[in-house]
């Protein structure tokens, strides 16, 4: 038996891929490298270059490798992007798990891990977040990861789908030196790139409401998250019950400035950010409670900022060495 990763040469995916090895559990990975890379699948992982929107591929992926369960990881994640795309946000994050649950279905494949995102709840009421939080996603990419696991609940009435779908804030960090954050909108690369161009990174707004006047979010490091998925789909494989949704937060948040801070420390440039405006409909802080997960997915922020920095920025240097 092994579990069908989709998405598994991204940043997250390819993190998930190798905590599912570290637990001796036989991986595939579907992926179509639309933003993924083929170096970050491990060599004796096998690997299927291909969409999910292609449901042969999936049942015969499925089918050769003996697939008894899926983490959902791929999809279109950028939020940002999905205001000015929502229709390609729809395809590939609506569409394609439809597609994939189909596949499922077709296979008698009954378990899957859904990678989700906190962008369901929008902007929420309150400064914490708990799975109970009203949902309100403000962007195609946070409505279509609401109607992703209203799938997986749809599938759970119909055919006896077991399914879990794990929610989270800002995914940051490196568990592996080959593997790194390569995406053109997340903070980490983007003050990374700035620094190595020489160019000042960009703080929006120093007057919020917060001890330092910055955002304040939830920083979660990359390995952390991986566990937890692999620990999901452990208890989904042993017929133990799971909630239809889990946070995975740190509950307490880190601010921008706090970021910026360890990142001039862990790569020895000293700057000073510019300050520009506030973002319309930017919250003051926005974290979100992780305690579900910690009972039931062995959760925890195992890694301090100063952690998750300096091994973002190993890796980012690993790669610039390697290119």
């Amino acid at each position: 038996m092994s579990w069908l990763v989709t998405g598994g040469a991204g940043y997250i995916g390819a993190h998930v891929v190798r905590a599912l090895g570290g637990a001796g559990i036989p991986t595939v990975v579907i992926d179509d490298l639309s933003s993924g890379h083929a170096s970050f699948v491990p060599s004796d992982v096998p690997f299927v270059q291909g969409t999910i929107l292609d449901r042969g591929l999936i049942v015969d992926t499925i089918k050769k490798y003996d697939v008894t369960g899926v983490i959902h990881v791929a999809g279109f994640k950028y939020a940002g992007v999905s205001v000015q795309r929502p229709l390609h946000t729809y395809e590939q994050n609506v569409t394609a798990t439809a597609v994939l649950l189909e596949a499922m279905q077709e296979c008698a494949v009954d378990k899957i891990v859904f990678s989700s995102s906190a962008a369901v709840y929008g902007t929420p009421p309150g400064e914490i977040v708990t799975e109970d939080t009203p949902k309100n996603p403000q962007s195609p990419y946070g409505e279509s990861k609401l109607i992703g696991e209203w799938l997986l609940r749809d599938q759970g009435v119909a055919v006896g789908l077991r399914h879990t779908s794990l929610r989270y804030f800002n995914v940051v960090g490196s568990g592996d030196p080959d593997i790194y954050d390569t995406s053109p909108h997340n903070l980490f690369p983007l003050v990374f790139e700035a620094l190595v161009e020489g160019r000042t990174p960009r703080i929006n707004g120093d007057d919020y409401p917060t001890p330092d006047g910055t955002n304040v979010r939830d920083y979660i490091h990359v390995a952390d998250l991986a566990w937890s998925h692999v620990v999901a789909a452990q208890r989904l494989e042993a017929g133990e019950s799971l909630e239809s949704a889990y946070n995975l937060g740190s509950g307490d948040g880190v601010s921008v400035k706090e970021i910026m801070t360890a990142i001039a420390d862990a790569t020895g440039i000293a700057f000073e950010p510019d300050i520009a405006p506030r973002r319309s409909g930017d919250p003051a802080r926005i974290v979100a409670e992780g305690d579900l997960a910690a009972r039931d997915l062995d959760w925890r922020m195992r890694h301090s900022l100063t952690e998750m920095v300096n091994s973002a920025w190993t890796a980012r240097r690993a790669a610039a060495e390697r290119a």
